[in-house]
């Protein structure tokens, strides 16, 4: 994220340890369209918590990892020797580089709430070696990304010389990279967060260095050819653009941001379209920060329309209980999220990218609404994904009944969000407090004290979320009046509060209770928020419900993470309502019971602390009538679900990108498309695809869904080299999904390697799974 108010006070203290033009200093302070803006997070402090448990074990992890590890690629990309090896997962793959970029970032953020001087030291550190990168490199570029050229792994550099000269190759990659501008952007964005946040000199120099390399490249293209690489997935490149024009005013990176919209993705949301079914999440999230920061620093109103129209489409169309969003990181239809409840939900880069755009969307219109649902994310996605004793993340947080977490490990992964992770929990301290003019707004309910010059000094204590209660207390008050204003949450029917032990009357406006007065030392406000229980439905299965217990969802605990389930995900009887499957337990808060359809109890506890544990979030509800219709139907369908799951090795979905990267998945010609929802891929007659499967020991099933309706094609199948069957496609099944088990051999391996060949017609492949053999 990028912090207005934060910039501006850090540059005045920054501007002791280095000058500042007058133009740099005019554009720091610009407002923009701004009304409020987020108290700079060096004013805050966390008392104990989750929220502090969290940056603990964030920090500790940051700690850990070697710098110079993480710069490996870039020393030999310019040419210098790298002092310390490369780090493995992500970081030795053509991406590397994108991890150092949220290092800094997460490092900065840390550094401006609390003065930390070990991680300065080390920042100071890393960016005295960027700085002799690229000075070595002489041409202002930095960057760790790799690419293969004749089976040799070569710096990314060469990959953005193609595009100067205009030898585009956009597919899933970028001229055979991964996603180049993309790992650009985070060392850009890390850069510009040192700078605005830690307060670090070279950091500006050396991002303004890297802007004009990259700069230089856009403006040698015309708009056809710009758009063809803005097709590649390229993160919020436009936002670090906007940000370096309000640094420097500069107008050249104006101008170089207003050529960066995507207009593929873009054009529809500023007519108010939502054709995100299909698209890759966080490709487009991105996209949209940079039109909300472009709107602020270049005023362009349709640019804050579109910027209000995706994050109201997404919020209320394409977002699961726990605020995240995407399935195998890509958004469905709208409103039909029941029919994607599976392993790979909610990607955590999601929930991250969606915070941001939501702090854009408030300081333009300061509603608490938009805080209720902040809050949600960050409680029930952000603390679900981050484990507080190890500090590892989770990429997917699975929404499917019997699911668990996957962690990373701290030098073998490396993944999007093991990097927005590092962020996300340096941030619990930033959004607490925000101002506009004399009001001072309390948006989050975190153990807290605020503590700003001249202003306020307040403490605020609470054991929010599990607890209702909470107190702020004044400690110094300055001798003007202010107004304090207290969200009040949405769901939080009967909340109080009480000003000096009085009730405080007045109702809330725009979500919030306002108290205008002369503040003296000692004054105590206590808000009361009853945990109220209530069930939200599940798009698209209108019976199927999720749980929620003040701002926290809830989940029933079904098994140890390293136990299989094998049961029926759990379906609930309801009377009334569906909030009447659960009975209060009254010794400990938010926890409540369920008995299942099948006469099985279920604890029905907060979703974000269960770590080790498979849950269910989701429960299909059925009346005592339409249970005795429909039980044989539903335990049937729940047993062949169980078995597949039981059963199946891996699951390919072709045609898309990373699971293509995954599987190592190569083509001699043939497309990647959509059809019905589901991504394929297709091979023309004469073409040759080729990937890997996992496999068990034992015999196997290799199945592949087809389309019914595809006839008169034939398709060679073969697994590690021997033929398993020439599928012919000749039978017509009118709008169906076909899916075709081929036996496979015992093996003792690890993979298998498949290669298909069309054959006759154009063979076109709707998804890929292997299975254990009945």
């Amino acid at each position: 994220m990028r912090y207005p108010l934060a910039r501006r006070t850090l540059l005045t203290s920054a501007s002791l340890l280095f000058p500042l033009s007058p133009a740099m200093l005019r554009a720091a302070t610009a407002r923009g369209p701004r009304r409020a803006t987020p108290v700079p997070s060096r004013h805050v402090r966390l008392k104990p918590s989750l929220f502090a448990d969290a940056m603990a074990a964030n920090r500790r992890y940051l700690l850990s990892l070697d710098p110079e590890r993480l710069l490996h690629n870039f020393y030999i990309s310019a040419g210098l020797t790298a002092p310390a090896p490369v780090y493995r997962g992500w970081e030795s793959e053509s991406i590397a580089g994108h991890t150092m970029g949220h290092w800094i970032s997460a490092v900065s953020l840390i550094i401006a709430n609390g003065n930390d001087p070990e991680l300065t030291a080390v920042l100071d550190r890393t960016l005295a070696s960027m700085q002799r990168i690229q000075e070595a490199g002489k041409d202002g570029y930095l960057g760790g990304m790799t690419v293969t050229r004749d089976g040799q792994s070569v710096p990314g550099k060469i990959v953005f010389e193609e595009i100067r000269r205009g030898d585009i190759r956009a597919t899933w990659e970028l001229n055979g990279a991964w996603v180049p501008i993309y790992a650009l952007h985070k060392i850009l964005a890390g850069l510009i967060d040192a700078y605005q946040l830690a307060g670090r000199s070279p950091a500006l120099s050396i991002a303004v260095g890297l802007g004009d390399y990259f700069a230089t490249i856009v403006e040698g293209l015309n708009d056809d050819q710009l758009q063809k690489v803005l097709s590649v997935e390229h993160g919020g490149i436009l936002e670090s653009y906007a940000e370096l024009y309000a640094l420097t005013g500069t107008p050249r990176w104006l101008d170089v941001a207003q050529r960066l919209r995507h207009h593929a993705v873009v054009d529809p949301l500023v007519r108010g379209e939502d054709k995100l079914a299909g698209l890759h999440a966080n490709t487009q999230i991105p996209k949209v920060i940079g039109l909300a920061r472009l709107h602020e620093v270049g005023g362009e109103a349709q640019d804050a329309n579109a910027a209000r129209f995706f994050h109201k489409a997404v919020t209320g169309h394409h977002s699961y209980v726990i605020g995240g969003n995407s399935e195998r990181e890509h958004f469905g239809q709208p409103d039909r999220q029941g029919e994607q409840l599976t392993t790979a939900t909610c990607e955590a880069c999601n929930s991250y990218n969606m915070l941001k755009l939501t702090r854009h969307l408030y300081g333009w219109s300061p509603s608490a609404d938009w805080f209720d649902l902040y809050e949600r994310i960050q409680i029930n996605h952000m603390l679900a994904h981050q484990r507080p004793d190890t500090g590892q993340f989770v990429y997917f947080m699975p929404m499917e009944a019997g699911a668990k977490r996957d962690y990373s490990t701290p030098e073998d992964s490396f993944w999007c969000c093991v990097g927005s992770g590092m962020e996300s929990h340096a941030k619990h301290a930033d959004s607490i407090y925000w101002r506009d003019g004399s009001t001072l707004f309390v948006n989050l309910f975190i153990p807290s004290t605020l503590d700003l010059p001249a202003g306020l000094t307040l403490d605020m204590n609470t054991r929010y979320p599990h607890d209702g209660l909470v107190t702020l207390t004044v400690a110094r008050a300055p001798r003007r009046a202010t107004t304090l204003a207290i969200r009040r949450p949405a769901w939080a029917d009967g909340a109080t509060v009480m000003l000096n032990d009085q009730p405080f009357a007045a109702q809330p406006q725009d979500g919030y209770w306002r108290i205008d007065r002369r503040w003296r030392a000692g004054d105590r406000i206590a808000v009361t928020i009853p945990m109220t229980l209530r069930s939200e439905p599940l798009a698209g299965a209108p019976e199927t419900y999720a749980y929620m217990s003040g701002p926290l969802v809830l989940a029933a605990n079904l098994a140890p993470a390293d136990q299989r389930f094998d049961g029926p995900a759990p379906a609930l009887l309801i009377q009334n309502d569906a909030a009447s499957a659960l009975t209060v337990l009254s010794d400990q808060p938010h926890h409540y019971r369920a008995t299942d359809v099948l006469g099985q109890k279920h604890d029905i506890v907060p979703f974000y602390p269960l770590y080790d544990r498979r849950t269910a979030v989701y429960f299909r509800t059925f009346t005592p009538q339409s249970w005795q219709k429909e039980r044989a139907a539903y335990l049937a369908a729940e047993a062949m679900r169980v078995d597949l799951a039981r059963r199946t090795i891996d699951i390919f979905h072709i045609g898309e990108m990373q699971p293509e990267r995954d599987h190592g998945f190569t083509a001699t010609d043939g497309q990647s498309a959509e059809f019905y929802g589901k991504k394929n891929r297709s091979l023309p007659e004469g073409a040759q695809a080729s990937f890997t499967i996992q496999r068990r020991p034992g015999p196997a099933l290799l199945q592949i869904t087809y389309w019914g309706n595809d006839t008169g094609r034939e398709l060679r199948i073969l697994v590690d080299g021997q033929e398993v069957a020439i599928e012919r496609r000749e039978q017509r099944k009118h709008n169906e999904w076909l899916l075709i088990d081929y036996p496979l051999a015992p093996t003792r391996a690890a993979q298998s390697t498949v290669t298909l060949t069309g054959l006759k017609g154009k063979s076109t492949i709707y998804g890929v799974r292997s299975l254990e053999a009945h």
